[in-house]
């Protein structure tokens, strides 16, 4: 049978998506032609995919039926029972031939390793892959250099020359570049590095993570003093109070989520192979430890989809994750590596990652509420016959293809040959999820009813949880005025008109308390071969104190790392900063604006922003400038009422005699996740482009011409002012997790270590 006459029969099922997955798919994966227009559909994506992959069994036998292995590669992804990571699926089997998503580089203390792993990072950004890196080894700041007979600037200087260039590299328009950084608990610039991302602006293409040692959290267990080591010589060069450090990490996550914690003693004392030396660091959301030059790829299986009779569908479940084992082995060697090392190093060990997504969709299926001691259990069970399966596939391999060829150094030496060193790992399903509609990883649901703006008329609607909606339905709840209150609510737990039994399953990520989400990691990682992708979610009001306790509680319970996030606090951190200026600033509580007249004199300027062309109006009266206007050319919703709050809250303080000079000195550097490079510089946010569209109106302003009958501007009698309030309706996102999605308007959602838009599928790291 022809090859032609194969795919015609496979594309005859459809493949059954819904209507956000077709959009990530058109916008970030399918084909396209030299014209932006997309030439292949989704049915041909798979079996692009599946057609690519399967040719790896050649290498090892040349009779391979690889005929029927393209059939089960394809039904495995078009059936969407899994999915492998987004580079394999948006590069097998074109040129780029790219399929890893993880890798880490390591960083030695000389300027030639260090610009020679930037040139490294670049490559493998541009093929559409995320790096890791410790920059543990740099001498810290002002450190002796003898070449030069000055002293060094230290990791951090270091590593906002990688954010730099991390910055203008766009990864073939599919994936932005993303980067871990650490730094070891016991270098001597640990406490700079703790607050290195203390302003929003700073370091925005890095994760940040304390490789924590046990001698630390012993420290700190009993109040002690720990070392400190200059990493060039290994000389005890300070101490510092273990508790005290430990506060300040706690007080920075609790601003703004970073830096995280990876506990490196505990990673090293699960290294596969101790003899190639040791783990310095992990991929950018914290999952995958890897050795230097080491590379992993990973895949999810769609939980949801092992339901039978009510029950979870074992026999399913086990040839489905030994089909994706082969799947992922085949990965390794069908890879074009960015670099040549990492071809020789990835393949010596044969490290994949299989995972899992729809965690919270399954618990649904049979009725066990996230987080309660049933679904404890479960995840234990369900994760160790993943694990045990995944080993039986690997050492199947492994007799018809041959261990890992470093596997006479590693753990697995002298108890059966295995043909990778690690074959499980629980990743961000973003994208992915996003097209197997499935819930992300093995994080909770995030809402029951999400709201969506329609850019082109502005109107809002909603996109409800489809299993919620049919049995509200079935069970006769179900109203649009309910659908607008849990819109607004986010939890279901104080509806009284809803079934109890319902309220207790249904819950979202802030009904579930810190405790819950890390017995739930801690669960995972019991019977995982590498770690866990898992945010910590905490509501605004959570203390400093609670954030704690859900460190240690990490700690005890066995887990690799962990990464919380407090509701809103990203933008809380600016607000603090504003409130802590000094108060001199502050006018009366008397002021009252002046009135505006009913004519003004200015002109329109267009700021290109991350979330679109944003045109700024700035106006005077006779008085000077007394109002700006905004209006956003690309996304409606959220930003769109948020620039026009800031365009009034800038236009009363103009009209109450506030200085301009301090207006715009305190929008200007505001930075969000997607700053834009435009004419005159970067554009850091919306609130950026307003303070330097007033900055450029004065500058213009020069012109003798433009402003002649500025002094016939009507006037206003003072005495005869009115009061006059602005109302609307305040735009309330209920998550408070991220900013606006750059690219479509609608909110990110913050989780596993990323923001993520669920509507176009638009994904990055914070």
């Amino acid at each position: 049978m022809s090859e032609n006459v194969i795919k015609e029969d496979l594309l005859k099922e459809k493949v059954n998506l819904s209507k956000n997955a077709i959009t990530v798919l058109q916008k970030r994966y399918l084909k396209k032609n030299k014209d932006n227009s997309v030439i292949e559909n989704v049915e041909d994506l798979f079996y692009r995919v599946a057609e690519n992959i399967a040719q790896a069994d050649k290498k090892y036998d040349s009779s391979a039926d690889i005929a029927s292995l393209v059939k089960e590669f394809y039904f495995l992804m078009s059936r969407l029972d899994f999915l492998p990571n987004s580079p394999t699926l948006m590069n097998a089997g074109r040129h780029l031939q790219q399929l890893s998503a993880c890798f880490v580089l390591p960083i030695d203390d000389s300027m030639d390793s260090i610009f020679e792993t930037l040139k490294n990072t670049a490559l493998i950004h541009k093929s559409g892959g995320g790096t890791g890196f410790s920059f543990s080894k740099l001498r810290p700041n002002k450190d002796t250099v003898k070449t030069t007979s000055g002293v060094s600037s230290g990791p951090i200087s270091f590593m906002q020359v990688f954010n730099a260039a991390t910055e203008a590299i766009k990864q073939g328009g599919t994936r932005r570049g993303a980067n871990m950084g650490m730094l070891r608990i016991d270098h001597p610039d640990i406490l700079e590095f703790i607050a290195c991302k203390n302003e929003n602006a700073s370091l925005n293409n890095f994760n940040i993570s304390v490789a924590v040692t046990k001698e630390f959290m012993d420290a700190f267990e009993r109040n002690e003093y720990y070392n400190l080591y200059n990493p060039r010589n290994g000389e005890i060069v300070s101490k510092l109070n273990a508790k005290n450090v430990f506060d300040k990490i706690i007080d920075q996550a609790w601003k703004n989520g970073e830096p995280g914690i990876v506990f490196i003693d505990r990673i090293n004392e699960k290294n596969p192979i101790p003899e190639l030396g040791i783990i310095e660091s992990t991929n950018p959301c914290g999952e995958q430890p890897l050795l230097p030059y080491e590379s992993c790829n990973l895949g999810s299986i769609n939980l949801g989809h092992f339901i039978k009779d009510g029950n979870i569908d074992w026999n399913k479940l086990e040839k489905t994750v030994k089909l994706a084992i082969h799947f992922l082995d085949n990965v390794i060697d069908m890879n074009k590596y960015p670099i040549k090392k990492i071809d020789e190093v990835t393949c010596s060990n044969r490290k994949v990652g299989l995972g899992v997504m729809g965690w919270a969709d399954l618990l649904l299926y049979l009725g066990v509420p996230y987080g309660c001691e049933e679904s404890l259990n479960l995840a234990e069970l369900l994760m160790g016959f993943i694990q045990r399966k995944s080993h039986e596939a690997s050492e199947e391999l492994a007799m018809k293809r041959g261990a890992f060829p470093n596997f006479k150094k590693s753990i697995y030496a002298k108890i059966k040959p295995i043909r990778n060193a690690t074959t499980t790992t629980i990743a961000p399903t973003g994208t992915i999820g996003i097209i197997a509609s499935a819930s992300g990883g093995i994080e909770p649901l995030f809402a029951l009813v999400y709201k969506r703006a329609q850019c082109l008329d502005y109107e809002e609607m909603y996109e409800v949880n489809p299993y919620f909606e049919k049995l509200a339905k079935q069970k006769g709840f179900y109203s649009s005025q309910l659908i607008d209150r849990i819109a607004e609510k986010g939890s279901i737990r104080d509806f009284k008109e809803i079934p109890e039994d319902i309220r207790k399953v249904f819950v979202t990520s802030h009904d579930i308390s810190p405790e819950e989400h890390i017995k739930m990691q801690a669960a995972f990682q019991k019977f995982t071969d590498n770690a866990v992708s898992k945010t910590v979610n905490f509501p605004n009001t959570a203390t400093k104190e609670d954030v704690k306790k859900a460190y240690l509680l990490s700690y005890k319970l066995g887990c690799k790392g962990v990464t919380v996030y407090r509701d809103g606090s990203r933008n809380e951190q600016v607000l603090n900063l504003v409130k802590n200026k000094k108060k001199e600033s502050v006018q009366s509580q008397k002021t009252q604006p002046r009135v505006r007249p009913t004519k003004t004199v200015g002109f329109t300027l267009l700021m290109h922003t991350g979330c679109g062309k944003m045109y700024v109006t700035v106006n005077e009266d006779n008085k000077g400038v007394c109002e700006v206007f905004t209006q956003l050319g690309k996304s409606g919703g959220c930003t769109a009422s948020q620039s026009e709050a800031m365009s009034r809250l800038v236009s009363l303080a103009l009209r109450s005699g506030i200085n301009q000079n301090i207006i715009v000195n305190q929008l200007k550097g505001i930075r969000c996740p997607a700053p834009m490079l435009a004419e005159g510089g970067l554009i850091l946010s919306c609130a950026d482009a307003v303070a330097k569209a007033l900055e450029s109106y004065d500058k213009e302003k020069s012109s003798p011409n433009l402003f002649e009958r500025i002094n016939h501007v009507e006037k206003v009698d003072e005495h005869n002012y009115q009061e006059n309030y602005y109302t609307s309706e305040s735009c309330t996102n209920v998550s408070g997790a991220c900013p606006q999605c750059p690219e479509c308007g609608e909110m990110l959602n913050f989780s596993e270590g990323c923001g993520i838009c669920r509507d176009c599928g638009y994904s990055r790291c914070f």
